[in-house]
């Protein structure tokens, strides 16, 4: 079994969207305007409508538990480039105390997004 993706259900497709081409520089490519998706290298970020799925089965902008992660090459780089455009910064860039580099956000719908460096990557 293989990890393949992370599905995002939003009510503004295109906003969500926009934000994650803008943070991971990844053009999406679309499907429908209900479904675009984001590859990278190791796994997709999908993001689906709404309307894709039962209203009981996923409420959009709720989520509180999952952070979705990416791996980037300059944490601080990344957030000089974002700041500005960033609507909700949980935690500026910081060193964990097991050595990453970190930056925290909330997407548009409010879902956690942390970038982040390893401490192994010679940083």
């Amino acid at each position: 079994m293989d990890f393949v993706s992370i599905r995002i259900i939003s009510h503004d497709v295109a906003r969500l969207v926009a934000f994650y081409e803008r943070a991971t520089g990844i053009a999406a490519e679309w499907a429908t305007e209900d479904f675009a998706q984001l590859r990278t290298g190791a796994g997709t970020v999908a993001i689906g409508s709404t309307r894709t799925v039962r209203p009981e089965a996923a409420r959009a902008g709720e989520n509180r538990s999952v952070i979705v992660e990416f791996l980037v090459d300059d944490v601080d780089a990344l957030y000089e480039r974002l700041r500005d455009r960033l609507d909700d910064v949980v935690q500026e860039p910081a060193t964990m105390p097991w050595g990453n580099r970190s930056l925290l956000v909330r997407d548009p719908d409010g879902n956690l997004v942390n970038f982040f460096r390893p401490a192994t990557s010679g940083d």
